[in-house]
């Protein structure tokens, strides 16, 4: 049996321009961790329901998991190592070590992602707003409680976290 042909993809990574080769088959998840070598995006579930994959494709928050790399072709990919660094956190991630909302930190890159979409788009979310935001996520560690205040302060710090 042969080996099946790679297909090439071209996406901005974390505003860098891409152009990488990967079988048609591969999940965007694959090939950020497998590829790319960014292990920040988790694979929990593989079937799109416990948030660990969410990346920002074009600032929407998308389950990597379900997407085919393919897909993200002369789109715009964001993952949670384009967020920060370690030198300087982003507001979110400060936000988060400020208020214990990392515990084992398995689900966070992920609520993470869908936390700067959210306020991206509403500076000043409401708690329920917030809630629903975060809604496709599990955690198993904290309670929630902490990742709602990390969000919601954030958005009463800042105006646009860009």
């Amino acid at each position: 049996m042969g080996s099946i042909a790679e297909i090439m993809i071209r996406f901005k990574l974390n505003g860098k321009s891409i152009v990488v080769d990967a079988p048609p088959h591969w999940t965007l998840l694959k090939l950020l961790r497998e590829k790319m070598g960014l292990t920040g995006t988790k694979e929990g579930c593989g079937i799109g329901e416990c948030g660990a994959c969410t990346v920002l494709v074009d600032g929407n928050p998308l389950h990597s998991c379900l997407l085919l790399a393919s897909k993200v072709e002369g789109k715009s990919v964001q993952t949670v190592e384009g967020l920060g660094s370690r030198d300087s956190l982003h507001p979110l991630q400060k936000s988060f070590v400020d208020h214990g909302a990392v515990q084992c930190g398995f689900c966070t890159p992920g609520i993470l992602m869908s936390a700067k979409a959210l306020l991206d788009g509403n500076p000043h979310p409401s708690k329920e707003e917030v809630k629903e935001a975060i809604s496709g996520h599990l955690c198993r560690c904290t309670g929630y409680q902490q990742i709602i205040e990390a969000i919601e302060d954030t958005g009463k710090k800042r105006k646009v976290i860009r």
